[in-house]
């Protein structure tokens, strides 16, 4: 692991999204909330693509790292770092977060009680919640960052979300969340006693990576931490807070959860490292969820009838892939999930902010009240076409290499879940494509759909970015490939020797 560097790069990846929290939440005007929570999203963006360029790949291990004593008496530390396991999904959280901003540019104070300058302030607030989770060096200081992304989360989906429906969707997630942090904390105090007593707990990631645990309780601890982050992952049946939450809450946010999967980086991060035994022998139980996962959410996205209950049932299914992957501990499966994570951010995040656009001009984004919406809006619908295809796997587009790569590796090691996994992407494909021509083909079935504009050029300008991204990955994803390969060869690695 490296030294702390000179420049706390990451510190002020973290403080730049805070500081713009309170001048939205000083500054409540629209229209200066709007231009400070724009510019600190950007900046983030700016940081993130910095600590990119300044990352040596080559280096497996732990960069850019800093610590400060917080609880001295417990061992417990705010230490950041990242490696290649973390570092895509900086820049890809910064831009997605930059696009839910934007979505949020007409929010008014006619919609909540509060003013916009809160609703900015609440998703910077998320924006640095998430970014830490990313960073966490400390198990405590990631469970502190895990559980401070429910506060901004209630607050945006119960106050800014859609229809009469957004108070219950605010209060079930917040609940489940808060119930998945028990066995989550508990995983961690029991990570945290030492072999032998006497000594003190341990909360530095690092050296419990070094240090393995004692057979027995791998188990306790793989099981609390599944149980934990498979609230947010989400696992069937932990899903139930998805289906109100994805039409019920603001498009972009809804994006926002479905673009950044924490519960599936806490997987790689935590869970089977930190106890990689149990997970081995455990291997079935991550297959199965996953092939669970494609199933239901394959079938479930099929017959919805709403756009974004359609996606988010369909980035259920795709949890399942990266479930699969992970149950292979092998190299190429782990950059599947890796790219597969990332194509959520791109694919998944973008498809959400389209139908943002599309929610604002029409009202709805439900199939039945659509129609004709390619007319009125082709650029739009192309954008969305584009995303929506990334999502089912279309060779060319950031969705391909990952899902390839996952399939390879299930079929070689769990033939009848990578069976599963196939059948999964053919009901994904027609979970899309059905709806998509309702929606956007045939005549406009409303006045609002015929007279709505097409994306403005802030709105196109945003999109284009993860719009090429999609494309340049899905074409060469070599770079990237070879950028996340030391990593995942040290991970499988030290699994195997542990």
């Amino acid at each position: 692991m490296n030294e702390i560097v000179h420049w706390p790069l990451l510190s002020a990846l973290l403080a730049l999204p805070l500081l713009g929290a309170l001048g939205c939440a000083l500054l409540r005007r629209a229209p200066l909330a709007q231009h400070i929570a724009l510019g600190s999203g950007l900046l983030t963006l700016f940081c993130s693509l910095l600590i990119v360029g300044v990352f040596d790949g080559a280096d497996p291990g732990f960069q850019l790292c800093e610590s400060v004593d917080w609880i001295v008496d417990l061992g417990i530390a705010y230490r950041v770092g990242v490696d290649g396991l973390s570092l895509l999904f900086l820049p890809a959280t910064a831009l997605l977060f930059c696009g839910a901003i934007v979505a949020g540019w007409r929010v008014t104070a006619a919609a909540s009680p509060l003013s916009p300058g809160f609703h900015f302030a609440l998703l910077l607030l998320l924006e640095a919640a998430t970014l830490g989770v990313f960073c966490a060096l400390d198990t405590i200081l990631f469970f502190f960052c895990w559980e401070f992304t429910l506060p901004p989360l209630y607050f945006l989906v119960s106050q800014w979300g859609i229809g009469t429906g957004r108070q219950g969707a605010a209060v079930r997630y917040f609940l489940v969340m808060l119930a998945g942090g028990v066995p989550l904390l508990f995983g961690f105090l029991a990570l945290a006693l030492p072999p032998a007593g006497g000594a003190a707990p341990v909360f530095d990631l690092p050296t419990l990576l070094a240090r393995p645990l004692p057979e027995q309780r791998q188990y306790l601890v793989f099981l609390l931490l599944l149980l934990g982050l498979g609230a947010k992952v989400p696992l069937v049946p932990l899903h139930t807070w998805l289906p109100p939450l994805a039409i019920s809450a603001p498009v972009a946010v809804t994006g926002v959860l479905v673009g950044l999967k924490l519960g599936a980086y806490g997987l790689i991060r935590l869970a089977i490292p930190l106890a990689p035994i149990a997970a081995r022998d455990l291997h079935w139980l991550l297959a199965g969820f996953g092939t669970m996962a494609i199933l239901y959410g394959g079938v479930a996205a099929l017959v919805h009838s709403n756009l974004r209950g359609m996606l988010a049932y369909s980035s259920l299914a795709h949890v399942g892939l990266v479930l699969l992957g992970l149950a292979s501990f092998s190299v190429y499966g782990l950059q599947g999930v890796l790219l597969q994570l990332l194509n959520f951010s791109l694919a998944g995040g973008g498809a959400f902010l389209v139908l943002s656009f599309l929610q604002r001009r029409t009202g709805s984004t439900d199939v039945a009240q659509l129609g004709g919406a390619l007319r009125s809006m082709p650029r739009l619908g192309a954008f969305f076409l584009l995303f929506g295809l990334a999502g089912i796997g279309l060779p060319g587009t950031s969705g391909f290499p990952g899902e390839l790569l996952i399939i390879v590796a299930a079929l070689h090691d769990h033939t009848g879940a990578g069976l599963a996994a196939l059948f999964g992407m053919v009901l994904a494909a027609a979970a899309f494509l059905s709806p998509f021509r309702q929606a956007f083909f045939g005549p406009a079935k409303g006045a609002e759909v015929a007279a709505a504009d097409d994306l403005l050029p802030r709105e196109m300008a945003l999109l284009l970015v993860p719009a090429a991204l999609v494309l340049g990955i899905g074409v060469y994803p070599m770079p990237l490939l070879e950028l996340l390969r030391p990593a995942a060869e040290a991970w499988v690695t030290a699994l195997a020797g542990l």
